[in-house]
């Protein structure tokens, strides 16, 4: 495996989907030492209240759910946001969404030059700047912004805002009018992706189409002689307005967490609009009152959209590059939080996070406790976000004499949990508490526990100390992260005999909320074949990875499982429903889910 930094993957760009409440905050993830973001506090706001009856959009299509609809009420117009970096396909699938469902499209570059133009009291304060070569400020785009979404065309149509708000300063304003998306879309593309287009983008000036010298070249040498390239598509500035991007995504997305929804970009067009597509067609109708209804930025329990429920669908590339980048990290981090944050929306009390990256895989050389350690910070903190007090448990001792002590993989575990870095804002030790495995751990004012990586030691097992901590739990959540609950017998064999299936069936009643492993041949850690992926509450998915040119990769879905798949299952959707009869003789795929 390759000891190198890998080149940087598409992030879910900020703070992804996580609202970063008052009570504490801000977390980037990257090392044991935190580095704090601004504050960011979502208000409680409505949708835009001035509305008239909707006329029918578009192709006549119908962009909420009709299964559900109340009898005699008047449906909402739809209202989104779009949000990708440059050459991430955004211009393209605001074109396809527009087409379908005939919403008012609005670009901020559009409005300047319409304003700009028409010599209107907004245009010419912005022309001002503009002359003198500076930036608009926020409130004056905000103003063109908002005099266009108040016009009758838009409020009769629904709105589609692409690339806006581009700031912190620009979201507040809209959130302080109670102008607000039913669902705000992200497209994700690697960053080495995302240049290569740019790169190699050219324009015809004639036609007015696009190019691309190597993935869509032009089709005779007469286009070819006449096209040219931007002035911006070169590699340095791509670059720039990538950092640019993704400084002014990092103080946005924290206000629309709760309507985030992270696209993978890097797929066929047609693919990704499919899948847009469907979230649209899924949103509830009247969704933004449904929004009014929040309590403190938190939806009721009962309230899931499918923005909520379709996050984090792509697969970060150079896995078995280490150490992982990050942006690897971040990814992986964000979705198991969101995955966990479903489950106990759902009032699942008994949660699994299995998820083995290489660094979180204690059977390969490159474990690394700090990441799982990252890991459960950023599950913590997030909940104490919300105002939970949070027990984070780790193993404690497992007998006397020659068994005292804990498993390998936890050792100074409890004291690097200690010295962290939990911010600035006293989380530890008001929301957050460090305690063991046990039912003497459990007390009245925690409202949920999460174990680190409990796991049978030879000769001994922890369940039986799990289970009396739930049962002191009561109904409140206790997550396992990682955990491995497989007998470990000494060499007596003791637990082989005793309790054996009473212990393995109070392991297996925890509900697995997230799952990610990496697929491989027998025996090997290279090269990864795919990977299967779930989380809560979508189904189980299976992902085969592809190389492309350049020596670049990525993750393509093959098949879906409302279960976890065995390995049959993983085999045939490899080599397809034509092979399955020869599995039976075949041990070579059978071998293809082995585990990282």
């Amino acid at each position: 495996m390759s000891a190198s930094f890998p080149a940087t993957t598409s992030p879910p760009l900020a703070g992804p989907a996580i609202h970063r409440g008052p009570a504490i905050a801000r977390l980037i993830s990257g090392s044991l030492s935190r580095r704090p973001l601004p504050a960011y506090t979502a208000q409680t706001v409505s949708a835009s209240a001035a509305s008239t009856a909707p006329k029918p959009r578009g192709l006549l299509l119908r962009c909420r759910a009709g299964e559900g609809a109340v009898p005699g009420q008047v449906e909402a117009p739809l209202k989104v946001m779009i949000s990708g970096a440059p050459a991430s396909g955004k211009g393209t699938q605001c074109r396809m969404i527009v087409e379908k469902y005939g919403l008012v499209h609005i670009s901020t570059g559009d409005l300047l030059r319409a304003e700009v133009s028409s010599g209107s009291d907004i245009g010419n304060k912005a022309k001002e700047y503009m002359d003198n070569g500076m930036l608009v400020p926020d409130q004056v785009v905000t103003d063109m912004v908002v005099s266009r979404l108040s016009q009758p065309d838009v409020r009769e149509k629904g709105w589609l805002l692409d690339g806006y708000p581009r700031s912190y300063a620009q979201a507040q304003s809209l959130e302080s009018m109670k102008i607000r998306p039913d669902i705000f879309v992200v497209l994700e593309v690697p960053d080495d992706n995302l240049i290569d287009r740019c790169v190699g983008r050219r324009l015809d000036p004639v036609t007015g189409k696009i190019y691309h010298v190597k993935n869509f070249p032009p089709e005779n040498e007469e286009i070819s002689a006449r096209l040219f390239m931007r002035s911006d598509d070169t590699f340095e500035k791509v670059k720039s307005r990538l950092e640019t991007y993704k400084q002014n995504s990092e103080t946005v997305l924290p206000t629309y967490s709760d309507l985030l929804n992270q696209i993978d970009g890097n797929r066929p067009v047609e693919v990704v609009f499919h899948e847009i597509d469907s979230l649209l067609q899924k949103i509830p109708a009247n969704a933004s009152e449904d929004k009014l209804a929040k309590s403190n930025g938190k939806p009721p329990d009962s309230l899931h959209t499918a923005a909520s429920k379709n996050e984090y669908r792509g697969i970060p590339t150079r896995l078995n590059n280490i150490p992982h980048s990050r942006e690897i990290r971040k990814y992986f981090y964000d979705d198991v939080l969101q995955a966990t944050k479903r489950a106990i929306e759902d009032k699942k009390t008994r949660l699994q996070i299995d998820i083995n990256i290489p660094e979180l895989n204690p059977e390969m050389d490159v474990y690394r406790i700090g990441t799982l350690m990252e890991l459960v910070r950023d599950l913590s903190l997030t909940f104490a976000n919300d105002g939970k007090r949070v027990k984070v448990c780790v193993q404690g001792s497992m007998g006397q004499g020659a068994f005292a002590g804990i498993p390998l993989q936890l050792a100074g575990t409890r004291k690097i949990l200690e010295i962290m870095d939990w911010g600035d804002y006293g989380a530890k030790g008001a929301f957050i508490n460090i305690g063991a495995v046990g039912a003497s751990e459990v007390d009245k004012e925690d409202d949920m526990f999460v174990l680190i990586a409990p796991q049978n030691a030879v000769g001994n097992c922890i369940i039986d100390d799990m289970k009396a901590m739930t049962d002191a739990a009561g109904n409140r959540p206790v997550i396992l992260v990682n955990p491995r609950l497989k007998d470990m017998p000494a060499s007596s064999g003791v637990m082989q005999t005793m309790g054996r299936d009473m212990r393995l069936q109070y392991a297996a009643s925890f509900e697995t909320c997230y799952s990610f492993r990496l697929l491989f041949y027998a025996g090997t850690f290279y090269p990864i074949m795919g990977a299967l992926r779930m989380a809560y509450p979508n189904k189980y998915e299976i992902y085969r990875r592809v190389d492309e040119p350049n020596g670049k990769e990525k993750y393509s879905l093959l098949a879906e499982f409302t279960e976890n798949p065995t390995a049959d299952d993983i085999t045939n959707a490899f080599k397809g429903p034509k092979k399955e009869k020869e599995n039976a003789s075949s041990g070579f795929w059978g071998f293809l889910s082995g585990i990282l």
